[in-house]
């Protein structure tokens, strides 16, 4: 599947069938990840990957929006290294979007459990701390994410969008009549 069709069929999928992802898929999800870009090159982002079910249920508890991962085959966790780069959180978030287009291309589905919290500090200090303790990560580490993954136990509609116009301007910005 070309990069274009995996971004049109990307969904967040938070239904897995019980299906074991082979292991060369596994680790071609693991190359998207270490090739993804990150500011001036340094590794600023880090990965942990976690196939054992009885991790993937408590992480499930990170939040009361991940119930998904006790369904998904696998789990990314996605950390950050601030003292390392300034752009730590793009670059965390940008592998997490290679990872999902990675995903997408082998029929996988994928979904987003967020951990950093950037407008609310303590309840983002809980979930880091929850996921910290529960997977050995280190203090100076910010956990930005978790991304479950498994085969799709339903396919999705095509999503339905605005209209191209609503966000695109030409040369400068235009505001538009709402």
């Amino acid at each position: 599947m070309d990069v274009l069709t995996a971004i049109e069929k990307r969904r967040e999928i938070t239904s897995f069938k019980e299906q074991e992802i082979p292991t060369d898929v596994l680790e071609q999800l693991k190359r998207a990840l270490y090739l993804s870009p990150s500011g001036n090159n340094l590794p600023s982002r880090e990965f942990i990957v976690v196939t054992d079910r009885d991790k993937l249920n408590l992480l499930s508890k990170t939040t009361p929006y991940m119930k998904w991962l006790e369904q998904a085959t696998a789990g990314f966790v996605i950390v950050g290294n601030a003292e390392l780069s300034k752009y730590w959180l793009q670059d965390a978030t940008i592998a997490g979007s290679f990872l999902w287009l990675a995903a997408t291309s082998r029929e996988l589905g994928a979904a987003w459990g967020a951990v950093y919290h950037s407008e609310d500090a303590e309840e983002s200090k809980q979930r880091e701390r929850y996921v910290r303790e529960l997977l050995h990560i280190p203090e100076a580490l910010r956990v930005v994410a978790i991304i479950g993954v498994g085969y799709p136990a339903i396919e999705p509609a095509p999503k339905q969008l605005y209209p191209l116009e609503t966000v695109f301007h030409v040369e400068q910005f235009e505001q538009k009549d709402n």
